[in-house]
């Protein structure tokens, strides 16, 4: 179909729960996926990359609220690879984190950094249930298993409309966003 845009999804997903000006979505959202009842939006620091600074790489959406670095990633495919890619969009806010707040990563004492929770809001036509993906499941150490050193975990929520219905009740922005994608999708098939 040409002329249409593709990426409508993950550009209002971050228009809506990346926006400075919708903090208090963003609070649902976090509340919603954290079982939490924190009140206060300005509590948000956003720390999403964007396309320019970080040559090519960026990501949906990423912030600290209280020492937890959260980096929301919405998907209409479903990847496998996200646990590598979350990888590096940690790295990269780390390395931000660092430098912005001076600390010595070289030094004695340990630098206390944010609690990372890596989330993928999976929003695709294929049927896909909640999952943990993991990035062990990429290292290929031939016929015998080496355990790696490094694990990363992304917790995939299926965010589709009659999914999560908890979810859904809880943060009401991301009912309505999932509501809208399915009439998208319903007028795609009928126009």
């Amino acid at each position: 179909m040409p002329g249409v845009n593709r990426e409508h999804k993950d550009r209002l997903f971050s228009f809506l729960f990346g926006n400075k000006s919708n903090r208090e979505w963003t609070l649902s959202l976090y509340n919603a996926v954290n079982h939490t009842k924190f009140t206060n939006p300005e509590d948000i620091q956003f720390t999403t990359i964007e396309d320019a600074v970080y040559m090519g790489m960026k990501n949906d959406l990423s912030f600290i609220l209280f020492y937890v670095m959260n980096i929301y990633e919405q998907q209409s495919n479903f990847n496998p690879n996200m646990p590598v890619r979350q990888l590096m969009y940690a790295g990269k806010l780390y390395d931000k984190f660092i430098q912005i707040n001076g600390l010595n990563i070289y030094g004695k004492k340990i630098v206390h950094l944010p609690v990372p929770k890596l989330v993928v809001f999976y929003n695709g036509t294929d049927e896909r249930e909640d999952t943990i993906l993991a990035l062990s499941d990429s290292f290929d150490s031939g016929e015998e298993f080496i355990e790696p050193d490094i694990e990363v975990k992304v917790k995939m929520i299926n965010i589709n409309q009659g999914q999560n219905t908890r979810l859904m009740a809880e943060c009401q922005p991301l009912a309505e966003y999932a509501w809208l994608i399915e009439q998208i999708r319903r007028n795609r098939e009928e126009m």
